[in-house]
């Protein structure tokens, strides 16, 4: 954090803890001479954890700064973007209000449960409006928009995110030849691509289904930015679609959990650390080689 910051998040980020790079330990590695580790930025904080602060952080600045006092954005019923959102706007005494795709149905899930009793006002819309919403990518562009209302895109997508989000490249002091991360609007990993050096390749895993306008999206967010490194979004590690799981999926998470301590959940980081092992096991990563993976909290969807 620099002095430039708003007060209001140096204060909430004081209580934040520490992003540490994991280095982890598996005979499969040793045999191949690969090095494994993971940013936690899980650690960062309980619900504000990993690429949701960091994609927020200039955002809620640029907001505060403007004296803004409701945040709006758009989400899914599981959505740790709006999850973060809701939490913060309360950390912030800033009114929340949260666009979600689909209708209202009963029981609530625990994520959409939090978001209420964070403050955020729900407002259910169709799949076609949520797509129509995706259209509005600047802060004060939302048709009917208040003057001391923010808008933020699907995800925090904007050049706002990726400038906190570059910062974790900054934060990875070794030499690294893979930068993993797992995707949803790709907005973390064109984050990493406007900062990661040319001798990294950096890759992303789609957690949805059908992503292909994922690669799209990076290029959108990156008009003017040379892409130095060679990059790829693998799409095969799914498992289903967003939100959606398998016992293969579940059996890995467990596994991965008891043998390392670092718990994960099943619709993001569960099939990122999957995809990893699975591209070890394809012989995919030379030997010698050195590949950090991001691990960008969201663990609430463990819930799920």
């Amino acid at each position: 954090m620099t002095s430039a910051i708003h007060p209001k998040l140096l204060a909430l980020a004081a209580g934040f803890g520490h992003s540490e790079l994991t280095p982890i330990h598996d005979d499969k590695l040793h045999q191949l001479q690969i090095k494994l580790y993971i940013k936690r930025d899980d650690l960062l904080h309980p619900v504000i954890s990993g690429n949701k602060w960091r994609k927020l952080k200039y955002i809620l600045d640029h907001a505060l700064k403007l004296g803004a006092s409701t945040l709006i954005s758009m989400g899914g019923a599981y959505s740790n973007h709006l999850h973060a959102l809701a939490f913060v706007g309360k950390c912030l005494n800033m009114k929340t209000i949260g666009y979600v795709r689909g209708e209202l149905s009963n029981p609530l899930n625990p994520t959409l449960i939090d978001l209420l009793d964070w403050g955020m006002e729900l407002r259910f819309v169709s799949r076609s409006e949520y797509r129509q919403l995706r259209q509005y990518k600047h802060h004060n562009c939302l048709p009917g928009q208040f003057s001391d209302q923010y808008w933020i895109p699907e995800g925090g997508a904007s050049d706002l995110a990726l400038q906190g989000v570059s910062e974790i490249v900054d934060e990875i002091d070794m030499k690294l030849d893979h930068l993993w991360v797992t995707c949803g609007t790709a907005t973390t990993l064109a984050g990493l691509l406007s900062k990661a050096s040319a001798n990294c390749q950096v890759s992303g895993v789609a957690a949805l289904k059908g992503a292909d306008f994922l690669a799209n999206e990076v290029q959108q967010l990156l008009p003017n930015e040379p892409v130095p490194c060679q990059w790829q979004i693998l799409l095969d590690y799914h498992f289903g679609g967003f939100a959606k799981s398998t016992p293969e999926l579940q059996q890995f998470i467990k596994k991965f959990e008891d043998k390392h301590g670092i718990p994960l959940e099943p619709i993001y980081t569960g099939k990122l650390l999957y995809a990893v092992f699975d591209m070890l096991d394809k012989g995919y990563f030379k030997p010698g080689q050195s590949i950090v993976v991001l691990h960008t909290g969201g663990l609430q969807g463990a819930r799920t």
